[in-house]
């Protein structure tokens, strides 16, 4: 009897998935393919390629092979069937949206979203017809309430940004499956090491690259990830997938691709027109730092947790917001979700409010003081007086960016070091 073929553990698939040693010079590390385009074998091989009967390359802003293993390696991190990697974690949101709505479409979203998602739902994409409607994932009856015959997909973060929320995935993928539309998970914050939406029912996964899968605050990159778990042929939903496209003589993607068919369609009806490639140099970089994701969000989640034990316990700080203590209202979700550990990111207030925020970024030394997340190194922002300082003071709070709120991302240094800078500038 034939012996099980094994499956291999996170970290291996980390390192591996993907990749072999290239085939012309045996170079053991992923090469950068810095080309625009790919010679064909002859007339009919073009011809093949340019109708989708057969697999390969064609010019880089539809693919490229650096870009190919780290979708492979990504959507085998995540288990999905298919992954898509582009520009950046804003184009892999164009790119899924693009694919399943029309003008007129609705979609329901968490409010508990990065600001950046935020404002592309309320304004960039009302210019495509594409109209979002909010509900709470404190209450998640609000989700079924926003549905109507128009909602085309629910979106969701796994651990929301900034405030370390985690998101009740399987409740609300069930409203989704009832409904009869897909869920789109972002899951940037957790990144598959601590967390697998697919497991809960999502459909579709996307990330900033950008953040803790690149990992080193080098290079900017997104990636949809398909689930295979969707019935696109169902009803007349999502025509992009269930009739015959003008381009491709008449294919109808779901019924040739089957469960992959949402990652082919974001490729060839939305990468191919609207154009967000990656480069393949970022993508090797990307790859690169996939490679230790394992170790590092570990050591993520650790640090994090260390620093917020510490900044609870200081005169200063009015609150903290880490789902990985125990005293967090999102603790329980934690456990369920991300058991491994809550992820790098939290917030916390000052008792002296905006000013003692803006004093506590000015005299940081280790932290850096930048609009970023996922990097090696601490990050710190006060949004009230950065990123969120166009807005009122209830919107900053609605937003969780309050005039007191300070943001950290924990990085990889020695805890010890993190908590000595906090303990400094505080004192200052």
């Amino acid at each position: 009897m034939a012996e099980a073929e094994r499956i291999p553990g996170f970290a291996t698939l980390s390192i591996h998935a993907g990749a072999k040693p290239d085939p012309t010079t045996g170079a053991r590390a992923t090469p950068i393919y810095q080309t625009t385009s790919y010679v064909f074998d002859d007339v009919d091989h073009a011809a093949a390629l340019f109708g989708l009967q057969t697999f390969g390359n064609i010019y880089t802003r539809i693919g490229n092979p650096t870009c190919a293993v780290l979708e492979e390696r990504v959507a085998a991190l995540e288990g999905g069937t298919a992954g898509l990697a582009v520009a950046s974690g804003h184009a892999a949101q164009v790119l899924v949206l693009h694919t399943l709505m029309t003008s007129g479409d609705e979609f329901v979203a968490s409010k508990k979203l990065y600001g950046g998602s935020i404002n592309q739902f309320n304004h960039s994409f009302k210019n495509f017809g594409w109209n979002v409607v909010w509900a709470d994932p404190d209450d998640i009856s609000t989700f079924e309430k926003a549905i109507t015959p128009k909602t085309k997909a629910i979106f969701i973060e796994s651990i929301a940004n900034p405030g370390g929320i985690v998101t009740d995935i399987e409740a609300i993928a069930n409203i989704a499956r009832k409904a009869g539309v897909p869920l789109i998970v972002d899951n940037t914050l957790a990144t598959p090491y601590l967390c697998k939406p697919i497991d809960y029912g999502a459909d579709v996964v996307v990330h900033s690259l950008t953040k803790f899968l690149g990992g080193h605050g080098n290079s900017i990159g997104g990636m949809i990830v398909d689930a295979g778990t969707f019935n696109w042929s169902r009803d007349k939903k999502y025509p992009m997938l269930s009739e015959p496209r003008p381009e491709y003589s008449g294919i109808v993607l779901h019924e040739t691709f089957g469960n992959f068919a949402f990652a082919i369609a974001c490729r060839v009806l939305g990468l191919r027109d609207l154009g967000p490639a990656l480069s393949p140099f970022n993508a090797f970089l990307i790859i690169t730092g996939i490679e230790t994701l394992p170790l590092r969000m570990q050591r993520h989640s650790e640090n994090a947790l260390a620093v917020a034990e510490w900044l609870a316990k200081r005169p200063e700080v009015a609150w903290v917001s880490y789902p990985g203590l125990p005293s967090d209202k999102y603790h329980a979700l934690a456990k369920k979700y991300a058991p491994k550990g809550a992820g790098a990111l939290f917030t916390f207030g000052l008792k002296g409010g905006y000013d003692a925020g803006v004093k506590l970024v000015s005299n940081v030394k280790l932290f850096s003081h930048l609009a970023n997340i996922g990097d090696t190194r601490s990050l710190i922002i006060h949004p009230a007086s950065t990123t969120h300082k166009q807005l009122s003071d209830a919107q900053k709070v609605q937003a969780g960016a309050g005039p007191d709120v300070v943001r950290l991302s924990i990085g990889l240094e020695d805890k010890e070091d993190i908590i000595a800078d906090l303990e400094q500038a505080l004192g200052a």
